[in-house]
């Protein structure tokens, strides 16, 4: 029993007719009968009967119909699932980011990406740079956002738009809240994303003082709660403002330093992109 069998058969039970069954298939009358005859001694009984109304089910007949039905229906809805798995309008991509991006980028890029592929779904993975170029490394994720940090030669790149470094401090604090010029920083306590501190620390040293740091973490929401609790003044990406709901917080983009948060797209050379990726970089290429 085979598909050009069952699609033989479904054409006689709903023609109720060989002869119309034939002209419907664009085919001879002979060759159908050998057909059916062929799929009844296959299965061992009879599908069909002939009445004065014309050919008729038996329960066999019936059964294998309502079947036949079902396995069409499914082979028509698996062709259109991999067209559009084809063209990535489904399936899951899995998207590796470095752990500031994954709570201020990726949201608004995933919420445009779904309004428009609403039945792609999504795997996310947080680490620092380094952690996310091994996730591609070994196909784990398809797409990383990393700090511009990574070899050129065996990666692809589009890289995104700097982004400045702010402020955060508690506006009743005894710290000063409005921070614009680096210098303003000492002697402050700072709480540092872990990612981040090395360059904030050498723009400070640059600047002529060591900056104080009370606190380095993986998480901007925590750095800004503790802000928010006024034990010190948090430096942070600007996509940051608004991440911890607080009427406390005030911000203030550090405007006389190259502290800059430098962050690329990427994606191994050499190796397949299924279409629901390249969809997604299309997304970011045109955002």
């Amino acid at each position: 029993m085979d598909i050009k069998q069952l699609k033989y058969f479904l054409a006689i039970a709903e023609e109720k007719s060989i002869t119309g069954a034939a002209k419907r298939l664009n085919m001879a009358q002979p060759p159908l009968s050998h057909q059916l005859k062929l799929l009844e001694n296959e299965l061992g009984v009879k599908l069909m009967e002939r009445t004065s109304q014309g050919i008729s089910l038996t329960e066999e007949g019936r059964l294998l119909n309502s079947r036949s039905e079902q396995i069409m229906t499914l082979l028509q809805t698996t062709a259109a699932e991999i067209r559009e798995l084809h063209q990535g309008y489904l399936g899951i991509l899995s998207i590796g980011a470095v752990a500031s991006s994954g709570v201020t980028l990726l949201p608004n890029l995933i919420y445009k990406f779904h309004l428009k592929y609403p039945n792609v779904s999504f795997q996310l993975r947080e680490g620092d740079t380094f952690s996310i170029l091994e996730l591609l490394n070994n196909g784990l994720i398809e797409i990383g956002i990393v700090r511009s940090i990574f070899d050129t030669d065996l990666y692809q790149s589009i890289k995104l738009a700097d982004e400045p470094m702010i402020a955060a401090v508690k506006s009743d604090s005894v710290i000063e809240s409005k921070y614009a010029k680096l210098y303003e920083l000492k002697d402050v306590p700072l709480l540092l994303h872990r990612n981040n501190s090395a360059m904030i620390v050498e723009c400070c040293r640059q600047a002529g003082f060591e900056p104080q740091i009370l606190c380095t973490g993986d998480d901007v929401r925590s750095l800004l709660v503790l802000a928010d609790s006024g034990i010190g003044l948090a430096v942070v990406p600007k996509s940051a403002i608004g991440l911890v709901p607080s009427s406390h917080l005030s911000y203030r983009e550090i405007v006389d330093t190259p502290l800059k948060i430098e962050k690329s797209v990427i994606w191994l050379k050499n190796r397949y992109l299924s279409a629901t990726a390249k969809n997604f970089l299309e997304l970011i290429l045109a955002d």
